[in-house]
């Protein structure tokens, strides 16, 4: 009886000593990544504000081949929340955009966006950055190939009509160009308010994907991992093609069932690296955000399922192929990344360096434009652009599943540096 309560302690002990662990490791991500957060979505406000989608519409009509390539560009400097670029895709194949600089542009702002380079290169390193950049490219490069092999013509023509039954928009009135409005403390003002939207739109995946991040870290075995990832532990050069295959056709599935953006998973990402799942895997993982099921039921109200289906099908064989690319391409010029160079666990995040200055400029520049968008400057408006439908039972799930992610993190930091 006595062996059986001692063991019972050390098993409590055990778990209290991993909570502490996974809420600190938590706390440690996020502080790790929040001057690039800030860095990130102070830009993307920027240029919503600054870069109107009507002037975007406007412009990427004009030809096949010229479609793509601003789809790409416009992409690239707009907002990496998944909801928003949806919508933005949307609102641009509705009003003339060809299907495929449509999709050129949804991949690019889920993918080519300054906030997402990033953020992986801190937690990643310079290898992923490029990686993601490149793959971004050629996400987009693969998907045009296979709409010009496929030709979804009966499927586009569907798609039109069903949103041509929509009502009709406004659009935004410009009348003013972007060197005025840079001077103009009004225009900062809707900068403020559209920074705090940005906030708004993922706080939620943010909280979730640290905590999940922190608590899979503390607890996971390895050997999960190696079950999971198939034989994921090897030096990244000494993959199979068919071990490679496994990973990145694992990775969206992961990714599916996490239910969480870009931005959260990027942490996860990180740790699957450092337990040594090889690149093409992560990297996968990391494209994956634009094929989970809240974006299929999206694009099913947007555009029918069969079209949905069929964005879905083209995606996940993008990103397939792109995975396989970057893999050995990286391995051809003996650039893969080394997963010993990923640190997760058992490090010292909170420390006198160049993270915790960045973090108080950035902490003191969101400070002011908030100040400025609700403070000093109430009358000014601001219209959020049009986002993508949430499903309410999924928002309210994430929500209260913040709220408990909060707790266990208090509880955590307790632990850490009070009870244990």
């Amino acid at each position: 009886m006595y062996a059986n309560t001692g063991q019972n302690l050390f098993r409590m002990s055990t778990f209290f000593q991993n909570w502490a662990e996974a809420a600190y490791t938590s706390l440690g991500f996020f502080w790790m990544a929040l001057w690039a957060f800030i860095l990130g979505y102070v830009i993307s406000s920027m240029i919503q504000v600054f870069v109107t989608e009507k002037r975007m519409q406007r412009v990427m009509g004009k030809g096949k081949t010229s479609g793509v390539l601003l789809g790409a560009f416009f992409g690239f400097i707009s907002s990496s929340c998944s909801f928003s670029a949806l919508a933005s895709a949307k609102s641009i194949f509705k009003k003339g955009a060809s299907f495929v600089a449509s999709i050129s542009f949804l991949l690019a702002s889920t993918n080519l966006v300054i906030e997402l380079g990033i953020i992986i290169s801190i937690f990643l390193g310079w290898q992923f950055v490029v990686g993601e950049y490149i793959g971004g490219v050629l996400l987009i490069l693969i998907s045009w190939v296979l709409i010009r092999l496929i030709n979804p013509e009966q499927l586009i023509s569907q798609a039109r009509e069903r949103l041509g039954k929509e009502k009709k928009d406004q659009g935004q009135k410009e009348n003013s160009n972007w060197q005025d409005k840079l001077q103009n403390e009004t225009q900062w003002a809707r900068v403020g308010k559209k920074y705090k939207m940005e906030w708004q739109m993922v706080w939620k995946d943010v909280t979730v994907g640290f905590t999940i991040a922190g608590i899979v870290a503390a607890f996971v075995p390895d050997e999960f991992f190696r079950t999971l990832f198939i034989n994921s532990g090897k030096a990244q050069a000494d993959f199979t093609f068919f071990e490679i295959l496994q990973h990145v056709i694992v990775g969206p599935v992961a990714a599916f069932l996490t239910f969480i953006g870009s931005m959260g998973n990027i942490p996860l990402a990180a740790l699957l690296f450092s337990k040594k799942v090889s690149f093409a895997g992560v990297m996968a993982f990391i494209f994956s955000d634009l094929v989970v099921f809240p974006v299929l039921r999206i694009n099913a109200r947007y555009y029918g399922w069969k079209m949905s289906l069929f964005i879905l099908f083209l995606l996940f064989t993008s990103l397939i192929g792109t995975s396989l690319l970057l893999h050995y391409g990286f391995d051809l010029f003996g650039k893969l990344p080394d997963p010993s160079l990923v640190k997760i666990q058992n490090r010292e995040f909170f420390k006198l360096d160049y993270t915790f200055f960045l973090n108080l400029a950035f902490l003191a520049i969101s400070a002011y434009l908030v100040y400025l968008g609700f403070f000093k400057r109430k009358d000014v408006g601001h219209s959020m652009g049009e986002m993508a439908p949430k499903s309410e039972v999924l928002e309210q799930v994430l929500k209260y599943l913040s709220f408990v992610c909060y707790l266990w993190l208090g509880v955590g930091i307790v632990l850490r540096y009070i009870i244990l």
